[in-house]
């Protein structure tokens, strides 16, 4: 008869082997990564919030072109359903309007400037015809409920696009969605320790996303993890099945070096990663 230590030792197994398979990666038809190798990710676009050139920004979209730089950006919906590109969901931080961006038009947002600067929020058609597939892009769906609409309105214009580019969300719905519909496409779940980064203590979706656990339902090609929190054990094992590792976001040229060895894609800010 089984010893009561062997018996926990197989329940034991037979968890952890639940908790691999809830966390892994894409592991068969992998989405070519090739196109998005060698470059540096410029975050909201080479942007300088006290400057000309802000977050998300035409004129941040277009230094981070002329500099050879791949570039993450993020998209949502207007009141009107038209896809903007904005990182908060509300638009109090960058515009001083404490309004939540689905609230308004597109035509209402036009009336704001972004980070007191002459930029305007861009719609996602603007910010393709000026990018022109010069660089790749790494787009993160903005969710702010369940509703996957956005997934379909971003991806309508995507389809248009003959660029290279991927997607990412901290939902794994949305990540999901590009799964169900899109499954050629290279597709990433983002994720962070959020109890650390806000210090509240973490919802139940939050605690999902932080483990990696969604990816059952996702099954993401890469994992854009927090920089901050590079040692996560989810994420670690998720390398070791393949997942290609992306670091968001890095802000200084000490922090890269430090992190340079876990990741193979880097998010960046505030600095340029190809000076020494």
């Amino acid at each position: 008869m089984p010893t009561i230590i062997s018996v926990i030792i197989f329940i034991l197994l037979g968890l952890f082997l639940i908790y691999l398979f809830l966390i892994m990666p894409r592991m068969f038809h992998r989405a070519d990564r090739g196109p998005f190798m060698g470059y540096w990710y410029a975050h909201r676009g080479f942007h300088d919030n006290k400057g000309p050139a802000p977050e998300n920004s035409l004129s941040a979209f277009k230094k981070a072109v002329e500099k050879g730089y791949g570039i993450e950006l993020d998209v949502q919906l207007t009141k009107d359903k038209k896809v903007v590109v904005f990182h908060d969901n509300d638009l109090k931080r960058v515009c001083g309007i404490d309004c939540s961006v689905n609230l308004k038009t597109y035509e209402e947002l036009q009336e704001l400037r972004i980070c007191s600067s002459e930029e305007k929020i861009p719609l996602f058609e603007e910010v393709l015809n000026l990018i022109r597939g010069r660089v790749p892009l790494i787009v993160e769906i903005k969710m702010v409920d369940a509703s996957t609409e956005v997934c379909e309105l971003a991806n309508e214009i995507l389809t248009g696009y003959s660029g290279k580019y991927c997607v990412e969300s901290f939902h794994p719905m949305a990540v999901k969605w590009f799964k169900d519909h899109r499954p050629e496409l290279m597709r990433g779940q983002l994720s962070s320790n959020f109890a650390k980064d806000s210090g509240k203590k973490e919802n139940t979706g939050e605690i999902l996303v932080h483990y990696l656990l969604g990816n059952v339902i996702c099954r993401p090609d890469f994992i854009a993890y927090s920089c901050d929190h590079v040692n996560n054990f989810s994420f670690f094992l998720t390398r070791l099945m393949g997942a290609l590792p992306v670091a968001w976001t890095v802000k200084s040229r000490e922090r890269l070096n430090n992190i340079h060895s876990k990741y193979k894609l880097f998010i960046f800010e505030g600095f340029s990663p190809e000076d020494k």
